[in-house]
């Protein structure tokens, strides 16, 4: 339909984008004579200036939870997503702004338009000339994004790495949220919008600028202001503006110091002291400890001899335990001076690491830095005077404390112990262990025959309690005895010992029993009886010595012809089996000692020697368990 005085090709117009479009829709029946012209005039206005990719501005019309509506004079609404506005605070409707056209209309009609589009478009120029001529910037830190952080950049959002943040790995990146940089642009991309800043390079520039500075000035002896860079196991990286120096773990502190860690950590702020460098000064030796007064300085006015002394102990070793005085200051517990009466195996029998003792100070040795220290000199000397109190001839009760194959120890007040040794506890019993006569725990009486105050050893006897029997038996066993029984308590290679009476032994060599055989053992066994006669008697060697031999000379035939049938020679097949057990019998026996010997003076003194450490040891073990 057409209005009449209107011609035909009135009824198309263009539309904003230029395409030709049919008019004839409009029906002048919704409008008075004229009016048509008058829509088409005022639309053709509206859309005047429109244009895709360009920046236009609009009216905000109203702003929900999502998105920002915004009047751009164009027959439709614009819609922009409310993340779009960096502050939305700092918008209210009303108020206009710039937005870049994305697209006039969409499938539902509505105009596409973005506000983060007109911003960078705005400042492209700007960012674009900063990046080519590499001038300083200026941003703020936003938010943290994965990989790195996003930087407001005269109101774009530009990329800054994680690794463009600082010199350093950053621990925290949270930490620089809402600070303001001074930034490198390294990277535009317009196509994609894409920015990347840097702030390492500018950190950089100022490092080597500072460094060249630094290494101009550096001399020994400075005192500089350094930032702990890295720990290692030898000691700490410490950067001094913009070069590297080493604090070994020595030059740390004058005290003990197990790792870096203890000292300092990752970032801190110190003063060092400039100690050594190379020619380049590409190495920097730094000190911590040089800061501080040498804490050896007047130590022997600090801790004279003999002063008590409380620290804790640091370090234990095989042989001894290092206690800290103070800082700096350690001195040596040796294993020997940590006590009077026990045999210490190792130092942590007696102390721990980390334990708070006291200690007398025994010797200051300021020159080469070491102090000696003692525990056991807290108490009194248990040996102090013991030769006044136990002179040899006192018979006195004491308690066995331990039993050893050489002999037993016997305490005669706490802390000292005496050596009852195996020779020393029968005239007459031979004796292969001590434990036939006396048990771990009772109580026996004993004399004392010697003194050693300055060894510590004390040696006892259980036979000096009475009289010696062997003279009293010269008469009894004299030589020419007959003796009708005799008991084998023993088979040797060269002999047999028997039993005289409970307490005599007395030995019948082999060319003694009357009879040709390769070893004893081929005739006799242990528990046997025999008649003998007395050939030798030896007082100074407590020895007696029979003859079966001699005993059936004098007698008749048949007695002997009895005898030899009781104990006939075994076939010499099982001569080796038993050849070998009366071998063993005879070591051991020789390994005792032989038939009641007496001992030298020298083996008695290892013995005693031996006894002590024994004894000591004993003590250890009983008041470790008490």
């Amino acid at each position: 339909m057409t209005t009449s005085g209107v011609e035909q090709q009135q009824a198309f117009g263009v539309d904003a984008e230029g395409n030709q479009i049919d008019l004839s829709e409009f029906e002048e029946s919704y409008y008075r004579p004229g009016e048509v012209d008058q829509v088409l005039e005022q639309y053709g206005e509206a859309v005047e200036g429109i244009q895709e990719g360009k920046i236009i501005k609009g009216k905000i019309l109203r702003i929900t939870d999502k998105e920002v509506f915004v009047d751009v004079n164009f027959k439709s609404e614009g819609v922009i997503p409310l993340n779009e506005f960096k502050e939305t605070d700092d918008y209210k409707e009303g108020d206009e702004i710039e937005v870049y056209l994305e697209q006039v209309e969409d499938s539902e009609g509505q105009v596409i338009l973005s506000k983060l589009r007109a911003d960078f478009l705005r400042v492209w120029d700007k960012i674009n000339q900063a990046h080519e001529d590499q001038d300083t910037v200026e941003g703020r830190v936003q938010r943290r994004i994965k990989g790195g952080v996003v930087v407001d950049l005269f109101g774009v959002d530009a990329f800054l790495p994680g690794s463009q943040i600082d010199l350093r790995q950053v621990p925290d990146m949270d930490a620089i949220i809402g600070h303001t940089f001074n930034f490198r642009v390294i990277k535009v991309n317009k196509a994609r919008r894409n920015i990347v800043v840097s702030r390492r390079v500018i950190l950089e520039e100022e490092r080597a600028a500072q460094r060249e500075k630094i290494l101009a000035e550096l001399e020994k002896g400075q005192v500089r202001d350094g930032t702990v860079k890295n720990i290692t196991d030898f000691g700490a990286f410490i950067d001094l503006g913009g070069v590297d120096g080493l604090l070994h773990i020595t030059d740390m502190s004058w005290g003990r110091v197990n790792h870096p860690s203890e000292i300092v950590a990752i970032g801190d702020q110190l003063k060092v002291k400039v100690l050594d460098f190379n020619e380049n000064k590409e190495r920097i030796s730094l000190g911590l400890k040089q800061l501080t007064e040498h804490p050896w300085k007047g130590v022997d006015e600090k801790y004279p001899e003999g002063a008590r002394v409380r620290g804790k102990i640091v370090s234990i070793t095989d042989y001894g335990a290092f206690m800290e005085l103070e800082k700096g200051i350690e001195g040596l517990i040796h294993i020997s001076e940590m006590s009077w009466t026990q045999h210490v195996k190792h130092p942590s029998k007696i102390v721990g690491i980390g334990d708070i003792v006291e200690a007398i100070v025994l010797k200051v040795d300021k020159e080469n830095q070491k102090i000696s220290l003692g525990i056991k000199q807290l108490e009194p000397d248990p040996w102090e005077n013991v030769d006044m109190e136990f002179p040899p001839g006192t018979v006195i009760s004491g308690k066995v404390r331990n039993i050893a194959a050489f002999g037993a120890f016997v305490e005669l007040k706490e802390g000292v112990d005496g050596l009852v040794h195996i020779s020393d506890m029968s005239w007459t019993r031979k004796i292969n262990h001590p434990s036939e006569i006396l048990k771990k725990g009772e109580t026996v009486e004993v004399k004392v025959l010697d003194v050693d105050a300055e060894k510590r050893r004390i040696s006892l006897g259980l036979k000096q309690l009475s009289e010696d029997p062997w003279e009293a038996m010269a008469s009894e066993f004299s030589v020419g005895t007959e003796i009708e029984e005799c008991e084998v308590a023993r088979i040797l290679d060269r002999g047999l010992i028997v039993n005289l009476t409970a307490d005599v032994e007395g030995f019948i060599p082999i060319k003694e029993l009357g009879q040709d055989m390769k070893h004893p053992s081929n005739a006799y066994q242990v528990g046997d009886k025999t008649p003998a006669e007395v050939i030798e008697f030896d007082l100074e060697g407590r020895k007696i010595a029979l003859s079966v031999a001699e005993y059936f000379r004098d007698k008749d035939e048949t007695a002997w012809e009895q005898y030899i049938a009781a104990h006939p020679v075994k076939q010499a097949e099982e001569e080796g089996a038993k050849g070998k057990k009366a071998q063993k019998a005879e070591d051991e026996e020789t390994a005792a000692g032989g038939a009641q010997e007496e001992q030298p003076a020298e083996s008695k003194a290892e013995a005693s020697s031996e006894a002590q450490a024994s004894s000591d040891e004993a003590s250890s073990e009983e008041k470790t368990g008490e």
